[in-house]
């Protein structure tokens, strides 16, 4: 297990308009998690009956014009930069362009515990794509026919499948992964598109991040789901601890390095490999494309939800 640390959690109260926005700024910042209470979800999944049955929408008072971005950064970085950039970002600069900021911020301290108890209150099992459904591991699911359930403990990492990005990844690997291919995950979070890539018929995965307790909660989610004979996770920077060329590369981080890393990927990915990518915000779609064409991709397919990006290309 992880051991305790203390996290800052940033609070962000905007317009649902600039969710998008936002999110990209803290991850910019380096938000190993992010949390979205949007008032939106509570009204689409008190629908769901079969999964929200307890749930009392009448209970909530809700404000459909502020939903509320959780950031969470480790107390051993560099705080007060990061927190200089954010208000930079998201007070600052928006002010003096607009006339008024993206949203309000809080700041608070946490522990690992409180972390994980703020997913569970807004974490439920999720149907993605054709099949894949991605169940927290504090949760019951009954599985229909076909479906390959995927359970999930996010921990303090990023990646519970209910971002666009993610989704959009997990879809795409539906679409694009053989039976027995052997893949790379760069950035792998909480290890959910390994996980998922494993469990749809990938041979062998190897997942890589820099952070160790995305590492960690990668290994632990990886076990819980029985698939630690196919897939590995190694702490490294990028592509520093792969070897290998292979079928499929996934990577869900930001467009900015997404561009680095593209003129490396020729010593990593087979002919006629699968480059899937996310984590791009919709304004930097032109700069992600121009790095794959002039490096000899072709781009298949891109993918768009709200303002984020997932782009699949073939070498």
């Amino acid at each position: 297990m992880c051991k305790r640390v203390k996290w800052i959690e940033v609070v962000v109260k905007t317009r649902p308009e600039k969710e998008e926005i936002v999110s990209h700024i803290l991850y910019e910042a380096g938000a190993v998690g992010l949390a979205i209470e949007d008032p939106q979800d509570y009204v689409d999944l008190s629908k769901e009956k079969d999964s929200w049955d307890y749930f009392d929408i009448n209970a909530i008072d809700l404000d459909m014009d502020t939903i509320t971005l959780k950031a969470y950064f480790s107390e051993s970085e560099e705080v007060e930069k990061i927190i200089d950039f954010v208000k930079e970002r998201i007070v600052k600069i928006p002010q003096e362009e607009e006339g008024y900021p993206y949203g309000e911020l809080i700041l608070n301290s946490v522990d690992d515990e409180d972390f994980a108890n703020n997913w569970k209150k807004y974490y439920k099992p999720t149907k993605i794509g054709e099949r894949i459904v991605i169940k927290p591991s504090w949760e019951d699911y009954q599985a229909g026919p076909n479906e390959v359930v995927v359970e999930l403990d996010p921990g303090m990492a990023f990646g519970t499948g209910t971002h666009e990005t993610t989704s959009m990844c997990i879809e795409a690997l539906e679409g694009y992964l053989n039976k027995g291919d052997h893949i790379y995950d760069i950035g792998c979070g909480s290890g959910i598109l390994s996980i998922v890539a494993a469990k749809i018929g990938a041979e062998r995965v190897v997942a890589v991040d820099i952070d160790p307790v995305c590492v960690e909660v990668s290994k632990e989610n990886i076990q819980l789901n029985g698939v630690e004979d196919r897939v590995e996770v190694f702490k490294g920077d990028l592509f520093e601890v792969l070897e290998d060329r292979v079928d499929l590369i996934v990577s869900n981080i930001i467009a900015e390095i997404i561009v680095t890393m593209i003129g490396d990927l020729d010593r990593f990915l087979k002919e006629e490999g699968i480059f899937i990518t996310s984590g791009i915000i919709l304004d930097k779609k032109d700069l992600v494309e121009k790095a794959l064409l002039e490096n000899g991709f072709k781009i298949l397919e891109t993918k768009i939800k709200g303002e984020w990006v997932c782009i699949i290309a073939q070498k």
